[in-house]
């Protein structure tokens, strides 16, 4: 008996986009596990390099003033701002975020971030760590169910200015998309719920 399996049978499948996530410093490695369980390819950025190629890339949470030092030791700065100034779907949580932010109303004496997400944001602006905590969010495109988000010295959004907010805590703006860039003040690699990693895949599979 012959059998075949036609066109679409044989059609391949896309091949799953390769994301980026800076090792620099910070819960890199948790993002790396959270993309991979979610169907993506990854690879640590420590150099620039490592840009080539990528479908997306993650700033993780961490210390945002140390994680800007090394990008500048390390040569990555500029390369880093043209990638996402030039469309590569970035994930920025925490840390990631004030990376990104037009201004930081707290930030050190010349400390200066990419200037790329339309918002000023305050470091630790729900405390310290021992002021962590976990609150349900509802965001918008992930359907009824809410996500646990991980709130570990977590920025506070004092404007939104030309973003998309796309979930809040007690009225204050805690996740944005702007372009290509999803900002959380959260951390999503901290919880088991892969949504938003799998939203992020997608933004970056479209790309």
């Amino acid at each position: 008996m012959n059998f075949s399996l036609g066109e679409a049978g044989r059609r391949k499948l896309p091949a799953p986009p390769l994301i980026g996530v800076l090792a620099m410093q910070g819960a890199f490695a948790e993002h790396m596990d959270a993309l991979a369980r979610s169907g993506a390819k990854t690879r640590l950025v420590r150099r620039s390099d490592d840009l080539v190629g990528l479908d997306g890339l993650v700033l993780p949470g961490g210390e945002s003033t140390t994680m800007l030092m090394l990008l500048e030791r390390m040569g990555l700065l500029d390369a880093v701002k043209q990638a996402i100034s030039t469309g590569l779907p970035t994930l920025a949580t925490c840390a990631g975020m004030i990376v990104l932010a037009r201004e930081v109303t707290d930030g050190m004496n010349g400390q200066h971030g990419l200037g790329l997400l339309d918002v000023s944001v305050q470091r630790n602006g729900y405390g310290r760590q021992v002021d962590s905590f976990e609150a349900d969010l509802h965001i918008k495109g992930l359907g009824p169910k809410s996500f646990p988000g991980v709130f570990i010295r977590a920025p506070f959004v004092h404007s939104s200015g030309e973003t998309e907010v796309i979930a809040t805590h007690e009225g204050t703006a805690v996740a944005v998309k702007q372009g290509n860039i999803l900002a959380l003040c959260f951390h999503p690699e901290l919880s088991d719920d892969l949504r938003l990693h799998r939203e992020f895949i997608r933004m970056a599979a479209a790309t």
